[in-house]
């Protein structure tokens, strides 16, 4: 058994001291060092896939991360390491504990997950080795994943048993609850504009700020419109975009605004409430609602019964807007970009897209690094 910090310090000497991730009665003591320590950053998630896209955002932006989480949680972020860590390359450190680890009495609902952590984590291509839970394990256990992270520029992930750590206790700063501020209503109940040209106004009206655009025909639209160093187009990770748009806003000063669909913004609600908690004052996050799947053939979200701007105002968000043509977009962004954000913006636009809609021409590895080029040289 070790004491977290004769962990914690060489990781937060070898520059890993972004740390993000969902609780696990195995990582406590981990966890709440984590938490109680001044000179690491934690940002406590809403599901493990969103600690995944955090970690991206923050990874893009020059931090070196650490995603926690227990091992019936892995299942939650194999869409993100899948679709986004591995075509962007995109590393991060894991802990995944092993519950229902064979010959441990523990819950029925980790007993299947104890089975096959490891099956899972090879099938995922994250290589793997148990947690260290001596000292003299861990100077060589951390090595040795760096150099796989270095040599792979993918996840590695550490499997750790009960008692690995000793106990340690919390001490948790309160975040501060923000007053629930009025929705903003721009809507005008005329005909919904395109898609395409609110994006295309985006672009003049925010020329310098960091895009991060969600997978389907947004990002495809915006990379038609103009490619440029500061946009990343998530090619899959569904609904991870505002959470990778937290990653990098907690760790830039730029302004970061987040292009997300209805039925993204859906699958991911969570992410909402972590921003709002987050507070970050650089985010515009927009949601472009044209209540279809509209990559998938036009299904219909149930985006109709939701009240977007409400929500975001509920967990937290400085301000938030719903408009229905360019004038009332307009308006918004531009308010968002004169205070303190998060802020909040839904769009109601039409479905379907412009004709002969190509898709990015740029790797998604070569997307990554310019994008990080373009943070990290602020």
């Amino acid at each position: 058994m070790i004491e977290a910090d004769d962990f914690l310090n060489p990781a937060r000497d070898a520059g890993y001291d972004f740390f993000t991730g969902v609780p696990c009665s195995f990582l406590t003591p981990v966890i709440n060092r984590v938490i109680s320590r001044r000179d690491l950053d934690y940002v406590g998630a809403a599901s493990e896939g969103e600690a995944v896209g955090i970690a991206a955002g923050a990874w893009l932006a020059g931090r070196n991360t650490v995603v926690i989480c227990q091992n019936s949680g892995l299942g939650n972020t194999v869409n993100p390491v899948t679709s986004m860590n591995w075509p962007f390359r995109i590393p991060t450190m894991m802990i995944v504990t092993w519950r229902g680890q064979p010959g441990l009495n523990d819950e029925p609902q980790h007993e299947l997950m104890g089975q096959i952590v490891d099956k899972v984590l090879d099938d995922i291509d994250v290589r793997h080795a148990s947690f260290p839970s001596e000292t003299d394990q861990i100077q060589a256990s951390l090595q040795t994943a760096f150099d796989q992270m270095a040599a792979r520029e993918l996840p590695y992930a550490f499997v750790m048993a009960k008692g690995s750590v000793a106990d340690a206790e919390l001490h948790e700063p309160v975040l501060p609850a923000r007053p629930i501020a009025d929705p903003i209503d721009h809507t005008t109940g005329g005909d919904l504009p395109r898609r395409f040209d609110a994006l295309e106004r985006l672009l003049a009206l925010a020329p310098e700020a960091a895009i991060v655009a969600t997978t389907g025909k947004c990002g495809r639209e915006l990379f038609t419109l103009e490619d440029r160093e500061q946009h990343i187009y998530q090619v899959g990770s569904m609904g991870c975009a505002s959470a990778m748009g937290l990653g990098v806003a907690l760790n830039t000063k730029r302004s970061v605004v987040v292009l997300d669909g209805d039925g993204a913004a859906l699958m991911k609600m969570g992410n909402l409430a972590t921003i709002g908690a987050q507070n970050p004052e650089n985010l515009i996050h927009i949601v472009f609602d044209n209540g279809v799947h509209d990559s998938t053939g036009g299904q219909a979200t149930v985006s109709a019964g939701v009240d977007f701007a409400r929500v975001a105002l509920a967990c937290g968000y400085a301000s938030a807007a719903t408009v229905d043509d360019i004038a009332g977009f307009e308006t918004s962004v531009v308010a968002a970009q004169k205070a303190p954000g998060p802020h909040f913006i839904r769009i109601r636009v039409q479905p379907g897209s412009i004709k002969n809609l190509g898709r990015p021409t740029v790797s998604p590895y070569d997307v990554a690094r310019r994008f990080r080029g373009f943070l990290m040289a602020q």
